[in-house]
């Protein structure tokens, strides 16, 4: 269960999972949407959902080939509590880093 969750509330997954789930998203459209993440660590994130069943990486022939992942039926059972947890997150960003703030100073942290 570790695993899963470790892997599913890593740093960037939240962020792909919801981009690819309304539909087919491609890697620059991830690159865009996903704010901050770097090309390799975009690359090695999606590879690790993939393995882990919750994206499925589709490459249409062409030159250049077009490659289009998409959220997979496990994985969009967590749309909705993904959306509820990122919400509760932006609703919550300001007393979380006052609460950071007022514990670093009691503690004695810069």
């Amino acid at each position: 269960m570790r695993e899963a969750l470790d892997r599913v509330g890593g740093k960037w997954a939240i962020g792909i999972l919801l981009a690819a789930s309304p539909g087919p998203v491609r890697f620059s459209e991830l690159t865009r949407q996903v704010e901050g993440i770097s090309r390799r660590m975009l690359t090695l994130t999606l590879r690790n959902l993939e393995r882990d069943g919750l994206l499925h990486r589709r490459v249409h022939p062409g030159v250049p080939p077009r490659v289009e992942y998409r959220a997979t039926p496990m994985a969009l059972e967590l749309y909705e509590p993904l959306l509820a947890l990122t919400a509760w997150a932006q609703r919550h960003r300001t007393a979380i880093s006052e609460a950071r703030a007022a514990y670093d100073r009691r503690h004695g942290r810069a």
